[in-house]
């Protein structure tokens, strides 16, 4: 069983590859874990890659995909694997397909967890972060007991960049622009599934399991 993840970003995907992988016994496996793993450990794939994000760059697809391919050779992934925030881009699909056909392989499952714009804004810019001790809450969701404070430990809670709506919709805009085609993309080979986001989180688990069974 070997599964993609798409949806925009705070659209939960990564919570539902979690679950996917502990109810399936299969690896979550994100291609951000997998290069600080092999730069960890200072394999000579991790030591390229390095070499790219030292610089501020982009790991080309060509190397990420050896990287991700020499993951999934190994044991644990017999069964099979979830991948997390790869692909990314239509080029990345493709050199991804054509290594895995080499090996007499294929992705079997491509699930788009679908949440419109404006709820992810919503969702994300509720966000709110204690930064000293961590814990973290949604003005809509999990609201502090009092406006503005941590319940742990006192502090201010904040807003960080990363949350702020006029971010959130860049980044929004960038996954429209480079992501959404691959949509297209699994749907042609007719393996892309479509599950509502906006529904609970076990829910959402519930309808993937469903396909997936």
């Amino acid at each position: 069983m070997k599964i993609i993840m798409l949806g925009a970003p705070g659209a939960g995907k990564g919570t539902q590859a979690k679950m996917i992988a502990e109810k399936y016994s299969v690896p979550h496996i994100s291609t951000g874990d997998i290069f600080r793993a092999n730069i960890k450990s200072g394999t000579a794939l991790g030591m390229e890659a390095k070499q790219y994000m030292d610089q501020g760059m982009l790991v080309p697809d060509e190397l990420t995909v050896r990287i991700l391919l020499d993951r999934v050779a190994q044991e644990d992934c017999k069964a099979g694997y979830v991948l997390d925030g790869f692909p990314r881009t239509i080029p990345q699909a493709e050199v991804l397909e054509k290594e895995l056909h080499k090996l007499g392989e294929k992705i079997d499952w491509a699930i788009d967890v679908d949440v419109p714009d404006e709820n992810i804004i919503r969702r994300m810019s509720g966000r709110r972060a204690c930064l000293s001790c961590g814990a973290t809450y949604h003005m809509e969701y999990i609201p502090p007991k009092k406006e503005g404070v941590c319940d742990t430990c006192g502090s201010d809670l904040v807003l960080r960049d990363d949350d702020k709506a006029e971010t959130v919709k860049k980044r929004l805009d960038v996954y429209h622009e480079q992501t959404q085609p691959l949509i297209d993309f699994y749907t042609d080979r007719n393996i892309l599934r479509t599950v509502d986001g906006t529904l609970s989180m076990e829910d959402v688990f519930a309808a993937i399991v469903a396909i997936l069974d």
